[in-house]
């Protein structure tokens, strides 16, 4: 299964030009998050595909708009044609005017979810805003990524880790690195594509809330 994330930036070739061929065959977007409604609302009616997103910490605007026609992934887990996602977006917090969580309010959060992954299935795709501390984050407070992920991610073994917030143009940032437990984490700041392995899609106990159309 072909998937687009984005993040953080507006691509010209999704907005202002968009380009069909490059979009051919994706069946899902994921939004890691600083990006604005309208953008996804765009994105969504053009592509017509599912498009899922969790916040990011610029985005309180959601608050007044969420994007319409699109998945709200926070705080959740939601399965897509077998694919099951877990969505924690936010950021360090660094002050109160950004959705921002302290560690131990994130570890608290991934928990809750973990439990759920864990007693349905396990989590194939984890979406974040920010990253995982020690793999392409930064050194000051804002630009932290949560410890909390590294355990959980060693703990469940998601195929794929997606984040944003740490933009390509802050330095060398690595598009992808690889967890010690094989997970492939990917900044999606701008726009990625990638690849589901199919053979990796498989039946699993069905939650309670509805599946991402």
């Amino acid at each position: 299964m072909k998937i687009l994330a984005i993040a953080d930036v507006e691509e010209a070739w999704l907005t202002d030009y968009y380009d069909r061929e490059r979009m051919e065959g994706v069946e899902l977007i994921i939004s890691c998050g600083d990006l604005p409604a309208s953008y996804l609302e765009h994105i969504e009616t053009l592509a017509n595909v599912p498009l899922v997103y969790v916040w990011g910490n610029h985005d309180m605007a959601y608050m007044e708009h969420p994007p319409q026609g699109c998945y709200s992934i926070e705080g959740q887990l939601r399965d897509f044609r077998g694919i099951r996602i877990m969505g924690v977006g936010g950021s360090v917090k660094y002050n109160d005017r950004v959705f921002g969580f302290t560690e131990k309010q994130m570890r608290s959060r991934v928990g809750r979810l973990a439990l759920l992954a864990r007693a349905t299935g396990g989590v194939d795709i984890v979406v974040a805003h920010a990253p995982i501390r020690g793999y392409g984050d930064m050194d000051d407070l804002p630009h932290q990524g949560f410890e909390a992920f590294d355990y959980y991610v060693d703990k469940l073994k998601p195929t794929f880790f997606l984040h944003g917030h740490i933009h390509r143009e802050y330095g060398r940032v690595a598009r992808t690195l690889e967890h010690p437990c094989g997970t492939t984490i990917v900044n999606a700041c701008g726009a990625y594509m990638f690849d589901y392995p199919d053979e990796l899609i498989r039946e699993r106990e069905p939650l309670l809330i509805p599946s991402v159309a």
